[in-house]
């Protein structure tokens, strides 16, 4: 078998910076990244170290505009060292085989509880709870979504209120590693309907949905949104705002009446724009929450 190599872009940031060019640099690639050079144990407070600088990545398939990308972030870095006089070091650029960038994941991802109620937990990390807490086993592979990004946290978060009964179904709109569906199955919903126009993330997610026994729950596919004609009482998007807007009255439509619509991926300066693109919609804005720069909104659809 061929073995795929991704472009990985490292970037050295002050630490002061770090939500604001990791938010940046997920808007500039449609990728979420990663965040090295700091340790947090999620369930003792004491471990958090201060360091002056992290490591940003990002990886792209060669060939998706390395270039490009390294130009805007050079640019980025010019205009923070004209306001501050900071010195960066040059993104570096190197290949990684598919397998090893998987494996990166491994040295920062730990346990974390989201919500009331349920904690994501890597596969190759133990962990003991209380029969109130539920456990879900998670291996991101090379689809994002591990539950740690505010946006995941915060779909988790809503989903948890939004779960009413058992016949709840859900869609999953860009289900990334599967972790939203999953959670909401897990929060009592029948069913889940999982889709992605990423083939590797498709996989990962059918991976999870395994590993967490819910499988037989799950349909996965690479299914365009247009192509389904089930309504749902719960649907969630978590992708970003500029794909929200274009897909607003698809996303609608897919909701059943008095039904919930989950959005997420959103910058707070970009919720403005979210909302005025649904403000046609038969939708009710119930809740905005954010955290670390993103936010998440909540509608209930009307009529």
């Amino acid at each position: 078998m061929k073995k795929t190599f991704w472009t990985e872009i490292s970037c050295k940031v002050p630490v002061e910076i770090v939500d604001e060019f990791s938010d940046f640099l997920t808007e500039l690639t449609g990728i979420g990244v990663s965040i090295e050079n700091c340790f947090l144990n999620t369930f003792d407070i004491e471990t958090v170290e201060s360091p002056r600088d992290m490591t940003v990545k990002s990886y792209l398939l060669p060939g998706a505009g390395s270039e490009e990308i390294i130009t805007k972030i050079r640019e980025y870095f010019d205009a923070y060292q004209e306001k501050t006089g900071f010195i960066f070091e040059l993104p570096t650029v190197s290949l990684i085989a598919e397998e090893d960038w998987a494996n990166n994941w491994k040295s920062n991802f730990k346990p974390v509880q989201i919500g009331n109620r349920l904690v994501v937990k890597p596969t190759w990390e133990s962990y003991t709870t209380s029969e109130d807490i539920l456990i879900l086993e998670l291996d991101p592979g090379m689809a994002f979504g591990t539950g740690t990004h505010a946006t995941t946290c915060l779909c988790i978060e809503a989903l948890e209120e939004s779960v009413a009964t058992d016949n709840d179904t859900v869609l999953d709109v860009g289900c990334g590693s599967g972790i939203l569906s999953i959670a909401a199955l897990l929060f009592g919903v029948r069913h889940a309907v999982a889709i992605d126009i990423d083939p590797i993330s498709v996989e990962s997610a059918r991976a999870n949905a395994r590993l967490n026994r819910v499988y037989k729950k799950m349909e996965i596919s690479l299914t365009p949104i247009d192509a389904i004609s089930e309504t749902f009482p719960i649907v969630v998007a978590n992708i970003l705002a500029e794909d929200l807007v274009k897909m607003s009255q698809l996303l609608v439509n897919r909701v059943k009446s008095n039904g919930i619509l989950i959005l997420s991926g959103i910058l707070k300066e970009r919720e403005a724009y979210v909302i005025e693109g649904f403000s046609s919609f038969p939708i009710v804005l119930i809740s905005s929450t954010a955290s670390d720069e993103w936010c998440c909104l909540k509608y209930r659809k009307v009529g």
